[in-house]
C-alpha cells in the first residue's frame, strides 16, 4: 500500500511537471517541450514515472518491476550528477533545486529510491542490476552526437558540460563507472534480507 501511493505520487508529480513544460504565457507550447526533453532529467524522470505506474497497475509484474529497477537507476544518476558534478561546476545549489528541479533532482529520485529498496526490495543476479547503465549508455551516444556530431545549426550546448576541454571520453568513462557503482549499490541493498 505505501509503495503504491509512492509510485502514484511520482507518476503525478511527474505528469503535473510534463504537462507544465508545454505551457509558456498560458499557451500550449510544444517547442519549450522538445527543448526540455533533451535533458537526462527530464528523461529519466519520465522512464521512472511510467514504470512506477505500471508498478501502480500490477507490483508482481516482474517486467514492470525490471523497469522501476532501471528507472531508479537513472533517477539516482540524475540525483548524483546534479550534487556531485554539477553544483561545482555552476558554482550553485539552489539553482539546481528550486521550482521543477526540486522534485527531478532531489524528491522523486528519493522516493523512488525508497520504493525500490525499502517496499518493493527482490534479490537480483548481477547481469540483471548491470541493466540499470542502458539509458546512461544511450543518452551518452545522442548527447555525443547532438553536441559535436549533428549538423552545425542543430547542434545542441554543451549544457552537461561534458566536453569542456574536449574531455568527452573522460566524461563518458567516468558517467559509466559512476552509474556502474549505482547499480553494485542497489544491487546490494536488494540482495539483504527482507
Amino acid at each position: 500500500m505505501i509503495a503504491h501511493m509512492i509510485n502514484l505520487t511520482i507518476f503525478l508529480i511527474t505528469l503535473i511537471i510534463l504537462i507544465l513544460f508545454f505551457r509558456k504565457d498560458g499557451k500550449w507550447d510544444t517547442e519549450r517541450a522538445k527543448k526540455a526533453f533533451r535533458y537526462f532529467t527530464v528523461l529519466s524522470n519520465t522512464f521512472c514515472a511510467i514504470a512506477a505506474l505500471l508498478m501502480c497497475i500490477n507490483p508482481e509484474n516482474r517486467v514492470f518491476w525490471m523497469l522501476k529497477y532501471v528507472g531508479t537507476v537513472a533517477v539516482t544518476v540524475t540525483m548524483l550528477t546534479v550534487f556531485i558534478f554539477l553544483m561545482p561546476a555552476y558554482k550553485t545549489i539552489t539553482g539546481l533545486l528550486k521550482g521543477y528541479d526540486l522534485f527531478m533532482h532531489l524528491l522523486t529520485p528519493v522516493m523512488a529510491a525508497v520504493s525500490l529498496c525499502v517496499f518493493e526490495r527482490h534479490p537480483i543476479g548481477m547481469p540483471v542490476a548491470a541493466c540499470g547503465v542502458i539509458p546512461v549508455i544511450v543518452y551518452g551516444v545522442w548527447y555525443l552526437y547532438q553536441i559535436i556530431y549533428a549538423p552545425e545549426e542543430k547542434r545542441w550546448e554543451d549544457f552537461y558540460r561534458f566536453n569542456m576541454g574536449g574531455r568527452w571520453p573522460i566524461s563518458f568513462v567516468s558517467m559509466l563507472t559512476g552509474t556502474f557503482l549505482i547499480c553494485l549499490g542497489y544491487w546490494a541493498i536488494l540482495r539483504l534480507p527482507v
